[in-house]
């Protein structure tokens, strides 16, 4: 994970409750739309197109790609479509952790829209893993789901 990800303090953190959900964004390559498709949990896309918008009403966990070109420019890195989708407040205050995918092409900047958002937002930045994600990415995302969930059972 990246070093200058805040770390919250497990007292701090809100569980959410009530069934899993998670909100994602996947661009046209849809590594992440194929990575939900493997998670499978109760979930909602963020549109790709500008124009639409996507209101949630239950607290959830946010899943996105990072855009962003290494060297340390973190300009874009979080896709505009999520930007949009956080600008609602209604949207934000039910945040309760990020995780984000990215290319590890880039160095530096892998995955780092998830620490943005998580200082954003003050949300813990709960995962990053590489395009697609592997079967253990997503064993480990199922984990940090049904751990931050209250009332649900580890596996």
């Amino acid at each position: 994970m990246h070093e200058d990800v805040i770390r919250i303090s497990k007292k701090y953190i809100k569980k959410p409750k009530g069934e899993i959900f998670v909100v994602y964004f996947s661009s046209i390559s849809n590594n992440t739309h194929r990575f939900m498709e493997k998670l499978d949990v109760n979930d909602s896309r963020i549109p790709y197109d500008l124009d639409e918008e996507l209101i949630v009403e239950k607290e959830y966990v946010l899943i996105t790609p990072t855009y962003a070109g290494g060297g340390g420019d973190t300009k874009g890195a979080v896709p505009a479509q999520v930007v949009k989708f956080l600008n609602k407040e209604v949207n934000r205050n039910l945040c309760r952790g990020v995780i984000a995918s990215g290319n590890t092409n880039f160095g530096d900047t892998f995955a780092i829209a998830g620490p943005i958002i998580s200082r954003k937002l003050k949300v813990p930045f709960l995962y990053q893993f590489e395009l697609l994600g592997t079967k253990h990415d997503v064993n480990t995302v199922r984990k940090i789901l049904n751990d931050l969930w209250e009332g649900k059972e580890n596996d």
